[in-house]
């Protein structure tokens, strides 16, 4: 990020390729749209073009990348709350796709697409991407004792979910 910041454009090539899949993948997996995913991967490397100043030296990149990600994808909710899609439901359609995953992936996606917002983001970036918890409390913007009661509610809320699947 140093050489971006520096006038280095190979930099942010480089940045984008290290990241991009693994934003991809959050969106994804939060959103449960591909489109949509592809979307924010784009909005967040815009932003983090804008606010590329604004990163300080010697901080860790991937929770400042994230914390961008993150607020990106609450306004993207915010948004399909208030104009909401009448004929597909994006969420079902992306995550049920045959031939995207096995039937298990299936359904702890959709299990974790039931989360509650706040607890579906500690999950996908502890689990998923395995972010330390201070680093998902950092990436989120949260005291780490605020993510360690938000991870312990999803993840009990997980094993019902998948017991209740598999009983």
């Amino acid at each position: 990020m140093q050489a971006y910041v520096g006038g280095d454009h190979a930099a942010f090539e480089e940045l984008f390729r290290r990241h991009g899949g693994r934003l991809h993948a959050y969106f994804a997996r939060t959103t449960g749209s591909d489109q949509a995913a592809n979307d924010l991967v784009q909005q967040t490397f815009l932003q983090l073009h804008r606010a590329r100043r604004d990163f300080r030296s010697g901080s860790a990149f991937s929770p400042w990348l994230y914390a961008i990600a993150a607020n990106l994808r609450r306004d993207y909710h915010r948004y399909q709350r208030r104009h909401p899609v009448d004929a597909v439901d994006e969420v079902d359609a992306g995550s049920a796709s045959p031939e995207a995953s096995t039937a298990s992936e299936r359904l702890v996606r959709r299990c974790v697409g039931k989360l509650p917002e706040g607890q579906r983001d500690v999950v996908v970036l502890h689990w998923f991407h395995e972010f330390s918890m201070g680093e998902v409390a950092d990436a989120l913007g949260v005291g780490r004792s605020a993510v360690k009661v938000r991870a312990h509610r999803a993840y009990k809320a997980l094993k019902a979910c998948l017991e209740g699947v598999l009983a």
